[in-house]
């Protein structure tokens, strides 16, 4: 499956500028992925303890599916970030990223259920456990060799998450799993569109 081209999108958000130099920061020092993950999940934190307005238009769900926006994707598509909403009664397949993941909930409650990443293909998966994540609460879903979950809207409202991947998840091929056969399609979540793209603001 052939990636799409990358598309650079800087956030005018100023805490969101703030904290995507950090993590561009952090990326140039080379970290393994577990230091990585770990340092933007401490950044992560804090951003959201801080607080901060989403663009309008980034927080509203799809009737019909999950969607992501994004709020800011590296020029070397190195990371992005994005705001990740399910509406009351969404969720996702059983998927993998290919990358590293680090997620915090800006409201609403997600339940993520994980699951072991197959070592052989056709192979039913085993699953790992479930948590509920609530606002200002952030994990890190995923690193290339544990990387597979599934997540759904946990509550009477929808969720919004702040994703932030090492690549341009919007444009990056994923696989998708049937739990049952361990059976894998791919596909790309491509970007939802931002209010800002009419006018040009990419």
């Amino acid at each position: 499956m052939t990636q799409q081209q990358i598309v650079p999108v800087d956030t005018d958000v100023p805490e969101l500028v703030t904290f995507a130099r950090t993590v561009e920061g952090l990326i140039a020092q080379g970290l393994d992925e577990q230091t990585l993950t770990s340092a933007i999940q401490a950044e992560l934190t804090a951003t959201l303890a801080a607080g901060f307005d989403l663009p309008a238009g980034t927080t509203e769900p799809d009737p019909d599916r999950y969607v992501m926006y994004p709020l800011h994707v590296a020029r070397d598509g190195s990371f992005s970030i994005a705001s990740a909403v399910w509406n009351v009664g969404q969720g996702t397949p059983v998927h993998g990223h290919e990358t590293w993941g680090v997620v915090g909930i800006y409201s609403g409650v997600e339940v993520e259920t994980r699951y072991e990443k197959p070592a052989a293909p056709d192979v039913p998966l085993v699953e790992q456990g479930t948590d509920d994540w609530g606002a200002g609460e952030v994990t890190v879903c995923c690193t290339t060799d544990d990387d597979v979950h599934q997540v759904r809207c946990g509550g009477d409202q929808p969720v919004v998450g702040i994703h932030v991947y090492g690549a341009d998840i919007g444009t990056l091929p994923r696989r998708s799993y049937d739990p049952e056969t361990g059976a894998v399609h791919w596909f790309t979540s491509t970007w939802a569109h931002r209010p800002s793209d009419a006018e040009g603001a990419r």
